[in-house]
């Protein structure tokens, strides 16, 4: 549908209704195959694994939400982030965020690297930092911002101009922002990845990954990836994530009014040593966030004084539920030191600040009394 606004489009989706059917709900196209009209003839949906009109529906939902040309669904954000890999060949080397996703780390230095792909890691916060890391076979910059837990912010544009004058390609992980509040696109950025799990989806109930990009040529490398490796978002998977993405602008603006509200009684509690979001005034990276995104987001970090607390906390929230992932409406709390990041190195932990006494907080949509309810009670 052409010429909404970014909310309505996130309700009505790209086609806004099945176009066959009429049906207001897009329908979940449960097939693995498709009937052909004749020899030679295909409907545009052949087999599911290349295409089906449910995960078409949501892949240029969210690649129109982006401002792209070429969305691409997958079963996971590691299958999306996996599938962007693929433009590359071996030798080639990247230029990446030091503070992200264990699972991203892991994929990089257990995997890629095996196939001949090289990588260092750098505090992309400071753009000198990207820049005197690039070397002759570098290929791409691969940064998350806000980063993963630390919530380093990224400045997109200068590091685009970076890019530019090295020819380099730069691919940004928009997990945690959407492109709600943020389209690294617009800001010149190459391709975007999402793990789909998180916000877009916004129910904690599947798993997806998205790619979105302009390039017509790099497009077509994905599409060739995807459809040979498989890694494709179910069609049930896809109707949830396109249900979910109805209510996108609705549910962050809840959690991000709920966040800063936690973040501001997180700075004030004795217990509580520092708070990592990017919405309050003192965060390293509040002025470039404000200058290319459109809010602050609900994922919090924050390191309490005693690391002897953290059993506590976690075993006394009851609200707030101490799981993986983030982005859902229920709020959830981690311990990056056993689960997001257990996969990164010790050494490097340590310099990020990814210890012992850090937990991280995806803030939901309940009541933000009874939030600050339930972390009081586990902080006493």
């Amino acid at each position: 549908m052409k010429n909404l606004r970014f909310t309505s489009r996130t309700v009505h989706g790209e086609k806004g209704y099945d176009p066959h059917t009429g049906a207001i709900s897009f329908p979940i196209y449960q097939s693995a195959t498709f009937r052909h009209p004749g020899l030679g003839e295909s409907t545009g949906y052949d087999y599911t694994r290349s295409e089906n009109p449910t995960r078409e529906q949501v892949a240029s939902t969210v690649a129109n939400l982006e401002s792209g040309n070429f969305g691409f669904a997958f079963s996971s954000g590691m299958a999306a982030i996996s599938t962007v890999l693929e433009l590359f060949k071996p030798g080639d080397h990247l230029v990446v965020s030091d503070d992200l996703y264990g699972g991203s780390y892991r994929l990089f230095e257990e995997i890629s690297r095996g196939h001949g792909l090289d990588f260092t890691y750098v505090d992309s916060s400071n753009i000198d930092h990207a820049a005197a890391a690039v070397r002759d076979n570098t290929r791409a910059f691969f940064m998350e911002t806000p980063s993963n837990p630390m919530m380093k912010v990224t400045d997109i544009r200068a590091l685009v101009s970076l890019a530019r004058t090295r020819q380099l390609i730069t691919i940004i992980d928009n997990t945690f922002f959407t492109p709600y509040l943020q389209r690294p696109l617009e800001l010149g950025a190459d391709i975007v990845v999402h793990s789909g799990t998180k916000f877009l989806s916004g129910h904690n109930d599947t798993l997806a990954g998205f790619i979105v990009l302009n390039d017509e040529e790099m497009a077509e490398r994905i599409r060739l990836v995807q459809k040979s490796v498989g890694a494709v978002l179910s069609p049930f998977d896809s109707w949830l994530v396109i249900r979910g993405l109805k209510t996108l602008a609705l549910r962050l603006d809840k959690q991000q009014q709920n966040a800063i509200a936690v973040a501001r009684w997180l700075q004030k509690h004795h217990r509580v040593k520092n708070v990592y979001y990017v919405g309050l005034p003192d965060h390293a990276g509040h002025d470039i966030c404000k200058n290319q995104a459109s809010g602050y987001g609900a994922m919090i970090s924050f390191t309490v004084k005693d690391a002897a607390l953290i059993p506590r906390i976690l075993n006394q929230v009851e609200l707030i539920a101490f799981a993986e992932s983030l982005g859902g409406v229920e709020s959830l709390i981690t311990y990056p030191l056993t689960q997001t990041h257990a996969a990164i190195p010790e050494d490097i932990r340590r310099r990020l600040g990814i210890d012992d006494k850090l937990l991280r907080l995806s803030v939901g949509i309940e009541d933000v009394d009874d939030i600050l309810t339930d972390l009081d009670r586990a902080l006493s």
